[in-house]
């Protein structure tokens, strides 16, 4: 049994609906990136400040008993936020290359737009794991920036954490023919 031209045109439509929304989330995570990479170059004292303190570990619990592990090299300090804006810039550049290649493929075959996927998937990757591995295991656990009552950027990693994993479930959910 063969589907209708209407039967055909709406499955087609509502398959598209869900591509368009993963487009845009895609879109929405590489502005987000374009905006923070745009500020940490353009305001470069202020996140420098905030790498310098975690790692100093200058605003910790008084008496600690790991501040053998802070850092109180400039060097190092700057060496860290650079490393961080790259991370960040690669991953701005990936995902808008993503947003490229979905939009190329969105009216294309399932498998195409599933093969479309994969530098989006690498790019989300990036973004959860420099939330993940440098803010919160790094930064707030190894530099306690938990501790810190100014200097700690552990609800801000967490949140991004949270809506770039949300983006990638969502994103990874496969296509089939008719899916709304």
């Amino acid at each position: 049994m063969t589907a209708s031209p209407t039967e055909r045109s709406t499955g087609e439509s509502e398959s598209l609906i869900t591509r368009a929304a993963k487009i845009l989330l895609i879109a929405g995570v590489a502005l987000f990136y374009t905006l923070v990479v745009f500020n940490n170059l353009t305001d470069f004292d202020s996140n420098y400040q905030f790498v310098h303190h975690v790692l100093s570990m200058d605003s910790t619990f008084p008496g600690n008993h790991c501040l053998w592990r802070a850092i109180s090299s400039p060097t190092i300090h700057l060496a860290f936020y650079l490393s961080i804006i790259a991370w960040e810039f690669a991953t701005m550049v990936l995902l808008w290359v993503s947003v490229a290649r979905l939009a190329h493929a969105c009216r294309g075959q399932v498998t195409a737009f599933n093969a479309a996927k994969r530098t989006s998937i690498i790019a989300l990757t990036m973004s959860l794991l420099m939330w993940l591995v440098a803010f919160l295991s790094v930064g707030a656990e190894w530099f306690l920036m938990w501790q810190s009552h100014t200097w700690n950027g552990q609800d801000a990693a967490f949140r991004m954490l949270t809506v770039v994993g949300i983006v990638l479930l969502f994103l990874i959910q496969p296509e089939t023919e008719g899916q709304p």
